[in-house]
């Protein structure tokens, strides 16, 4: 599997509220150039979900946790 995750920044890296996540399947039949394009195209979706919560006022953040209404 190749995932993604959407979140804010802190100052520690990767650490910041989780805004979305996503992941696909891969097998071991994907070559390396085909685990990259998924790999980028798992990224591209969740950045623009996250955004599209964000920018829709759609995240709610407490305590470095995150709720995002639907």
């Amino acid at each position: 599997m190749i995932g993604a995750t959407c979140h804010y920044v802190t100052e520690d890296l990767d650490e910041g509220p989780i805004i979305e996540q996503d992941v696909i399947r891969v097998g071991h039949h994907c070559y390396r150039s085909a685990m990259i394009r998924r790999g980028r195209d798992v990224e591209r979706a969740a950045l623009s979900r996250g955004l599209l919560y964000h920018l829709a006022d759609r995240v709610l953040v407490h305590n470095n946790k995150t709720i995002v209404f639907s």
